[in-house]
């Protein structure tokens, strides 16, 4: 069990951060994987390529992010099963979460390759970076395979407690991916189809150190010959969160899309300041994603034992340690701005003014840091209520999200308003934190409710005997 973290005893606030700590340093690494293409595309190869690179963001997280919502969702069952020790649960769950993952694999590279042109079109991507776009988001979406292929192992070992594992590999093939850019982008000179290439080669040899590890450390998660094998009523269990989790993710990427629909409005320019303030921000907000994953295996494995009180601890012990960071982070992403930026743009060789470039990001920054606060809370409520099985909630909080973007995007370009436009997140944000965590109260009553039937049931049926 040296491998695995039972969640299910010992302090909450000590576990999250055992766990946490982890997860956070992989998605620094896994985001390296993007900065990294963006640092090195926009000084070594242009304004124009930066702007490229981030006029597709939001078609990978439509994209992959789907991809990343069923893989999670299908391993939430084997969380389930290792909190209540079923081993036999566990590794049928282990079986058919790869099938279903392989094949969703299949399905979406077809559906991107087919849809990516007239998709960069309805976004009104600039056309003196439209090919590059194009070159850049297909090579990605081709090599879908791989990213999913580490997704569902990465998943598989965090659904036992083992975050450290993902972590080390997402380092070598973050390392990995700094060198292949290098050397396909400044010594080939493959522009952007050289950093998309580096990614997708990065995250395949990633997903393979992944599954050697398990092979060989984690025999809990190899199916043995009774599991091997494709099972109905599992699929369909799996679908039933998964899908409405991958459904989520695209729904929340649409709004992004919107986001960036307008943005594009105003050309590449804005375009490039937008995307490195970007990067910048999401980097601050990294440690979110990494307490939604802890917390979704935290309370996957406490519903495994319907330990109801444990999960509200947990919830309300790792919502107090979002909040304390949102404060701290949102100073510092503004007093480090100006340095991050620089690392994405050759000023030297840039027409365009450093000021003005900054003056864009900074708008950016200053807006979307004020609702710092309930993204945390989101990433927290959203994947606590998705862990113990109640992921239409943790969708319908996706669609709520995709009206409220779509809402203050079409104004924002209706008024061609930079500052609106900076404005969709953090409105977003609010609207839907509150919604979650209304929702929550819902789950809570709801999982209480069933509990206390399930003993009375039990006592009944006692008393009979």
């Amino acid at each position: 069990m040296a491998n695995q973290l039972d969640m299910t005893k010992g302090k909450p606030f000590g576990l999250i951060v055992k766990f946490i700590i982890p997860v956070v340093l992989g998605n620094i690494f896994q985001q390296l994987y993007n900065m990294v293409d963006t640092i090195i595309v926009g000084r070594f190869v242009g304004l124009d390529a930066l702007a490229a690179v981030g006029a597709t963001g939001t078609i990978s997280f439509l994209i992959l992010g789907f991809a990343l919502g069923l893989t999670s969702g299908f391993t939430v069952i084997t969380a389930q099963r290792f909190g209540a020790g079923d081993e036999k649960g566990l590794k049928l769950s282990v079986t058919n979460a790869i099938i279903l993952s392989f094949a969703a694999a299949v399905v979406l590279t077809l559906i991107s390759f087919i849809g990516m042109k007239p998709l960069l079109t309805i976004m009104h991507t600039p056309e003196d970076i439209y090919q590059m776009s194009y070159d850049y988001i297909i090579i990605i979406c081709l090599g879908m395979i791989f990213t999913i292929f580490y997704n569902v192992m990465a998943s598989l070992l965090r659904a036992v407690g083992n975050s450290r594992a993902p972590l080390y590999f997402l380092i070598i093939s973050a390392l990995l991916n700094i060198v292949l850019d290098l050397i396909l982008i400044k010594n080939f000179h493959m522009g952007v189809k050289g950093a998309a290439y580096a990614t997708i080669i990065s995250q395949g040899i990633s997903g393979v150190l992944c599954f050697f590890y398990t092979l060989k450390e984690v025999k809990l998660l190899i199916p043995d010959s009774d599991t091997l094998r494709a099972d109905g009523m599992c699929m369909r269990n799996q679908l039933s969160i998964g899908i409405p989790m991958a459904l989520q993710f695209s729904i929340t990427a649409v709004g992004t899309i919107m986001v960036q629909t307008a943005l594009n409005r105003f050309g590449s320019v804005v375009v490039a300041s937008y995307t490195a303030a970007n990067k910048a921000g999401q980097l601050a907000t990294l440690p979110y994603s990494a307490m939604g994953v802890a917390m979704s295996t935290y309370s996957a494995q406490n519903r495994g034992i319907n330990d109801i009180e444990r999960i509200k601890k947990g919830t309300l012990v790792s919502s107090l340690m979002s909040i304390v960071y949102s404060v701290l982070i949102y100073g510092v992403a503004i007093l480090t701005l100006p340095i991050l930026m620089k690392l994405f743009i050759d000023t030297g060789s840039s027409d365009v003014p450093f000021d003005t470039i900054l003056g864009y990001g900074r708008t950016y920054i200053i807006i979307s840091g004020l609702c710092y606060i309930p993204l945390g809370e989101i990433f927290i409520y959203r994947n606590v209520m998705q862990g113990c099985g109640f992921s239409l909630m943790a969708m319908l909080g996706g669609i709520v999200e995709l009206i409220s973007r779509a809402v203050v995007s079409t104004v924002a370009s209706a008024k061609e308003s930079f500052t609106g436009v900076c404005a969709a997140d953090p409105i977003t944000w609010l609207v839907t934190a509150i919604f979650l965590m209304i929702s929550y109260k819902f789950t809570v009553l709801s999982m209480d409710k069933a509990k206390r039937e399930f003993h009375a049931r039990r006592r009944k049926k006692s008393n009979e005997v």
